[in-house]
């Protein structure tokens, strides 16, 4: 059953390339940008911190001058207010061409091809507003572990006391992020679809089990294509290795896309 998910996944997402290829340009200006953004930032700063030639006095001026600089004046503000409006565009962005790959992996299945503008017009709003109720209730844990965090990391004799006391709530905030990110997906399939969130919420609980091993398995072989990129790109270093990791962009959002359909299709065949 998992072979013939994965399957029909992969040919949800061979009739979806064209939104592949507009998804990994939209990855890759992202990508773009947000590096020019750090790079003017980061730059300046690194070319004013001390060399190895200065003394140890040096680097420590150089600290208390930055944190003078981020503590009392407003010198951080622009580059907050630039992250944030970056953020708030993902933010947007993101959800709209969720729903216009959602509504057409619906009527993928069917005489009537692939819609992906017809599902941005018509499931953007819906879709927008589950992946920000998930969004917010997946970083609300952090308002009470965060803090008790950073109380443990000042009052732990050693890295390996903070590690102790830190992983069962990292933990269980991982997987409180794994839950929402299932229930709420496939709501916005549901909403996509015009089936309905609620019919694509019941449909991810009674099928709980098969959708979370199948989205464990996809995640799986994503993070197998990733550290196989990453050993390939250490072992051959030159223009072999910067070729390689340009395309794994591609294939990486591929990967996503397929994961997306193989959960799709686990939900909606009627085989399940």
């Amino acid at each position: 059953m998992v072979k013939q998910h994965m399957s029909a996944g992969w040919t949800l997402t061979v009739r979806h390339l064209y939104i592949i290829i507009l998804l990994f340009v939209y990855q890759l200006l992202w990508g773009f940008f947000l590096y020019r953004i750090i790079d003017g930032i980061v730059m300046p700063l690194l070319r004013r911190y001390p060399g190895s030639g200065m003394p140890a006095s040096a680097s420590r001026l150089y600290l208390y001058e930055a944190e003078f600089q981020l503590m009392k004046t407003d010198l951080i503000h622009p580059y907050l207010w630039t992250f944030a409006c970056l953020i708030a565009l993902r933010m947007v962005l993101t959800p709209i061409l969720n729903a216009g790959l959602f509504h057409s992996l619906h009527h993928a299945t069917t005489d009537t091809g692939t819609r992906f503008m017809q599902g941005v017009r018509r499931a953007w709003l819906p879709v927008t507003a589950l992946y920000w109720t998930e969004s917010l209730l997946a970083l609300a844990p952090g308002y009470w572990l965060l803090p008790r965090a950073f109380d443990i990391a000042l009052a732990a004799s050693s890295r390996a006391d903070i590690i102790r006391q830190l992983l069962p709530g990292a933990c269980a905030w991982f997987a409180w992020g794994i839950l929402l990110h299932l229930l709420f997906l496939a709501m916005q399939f549901g909403a996509a679809s015009g089936t309905g969130i609620f019919k694509g919420l019941w449909q991810s609980a009674k099928r709980f089990l098969p959708y979370a091993a199948i989205s464990l398995l996809m995640w799986g072989i994503g993070a197998f294509a990733g550290l196989l990129v990453t050993s390939a790109s250490l072992l051959w270093a030159g223009f072999l290795a910067v070729l390689l990791h340009q395309a794994y962009h591609f294939v990486r959002t591929m990967i996503k896309v397929w994961t997306v359909a193989t959960q799709f299709d686990c939900l909606h065949h009627k085989r399940t």
